[in-house]
């Protein structure tokens, strides 16, 4: 399996959404994500990982906030308060959802 940023982004600007699902095996689900404007998502069920693919910004993960740029690593556990702030315009991200419903336990 292959995904391509420039042909899901193009799949995505195709679509009245911000997310898009490209890929799903498993517990694994592969989506890629753009806001316009303002993140406005709300915690998610299953632990997450995103890889930021352009723009650069600001991301609240619970009580921590840090910078973001292309290529960043950044994780979420199931149920954390997150978002993407302060972001710039060209910014995208893809979204891997994995694991059982609550999260993994460390």
């Amino acid at each position: 399996m292959r995904l391509n940023t420039k042909n899901a982004l193009k799949k995505l600007a195709q679509q009245d959404s911000p997310f898009l699902e490209l890929f799903n095996h498993g517990s694994l689900k592969v989506e890629i994500y753009k806001p316009e404007k303002v993140d406005l998502q709300k915690p998610h069920s299953r632990d997450e990982i995103y890889v930021v693919i352009s723009g650069t910004g600001e991301f609240q993960n619970g009580a921590v906030r840090t910078t973001f740029e292309p290529g960043d690593f950044l994780f979420v556990p199931a149920g954390a308060e997150h978002r993407f702030e302060n972001f710039t315009e060209d910014f995208s991200t893809w979204v891997f959802f994995y694991g059982h419903e609550g999260g993994e336990k460390s």
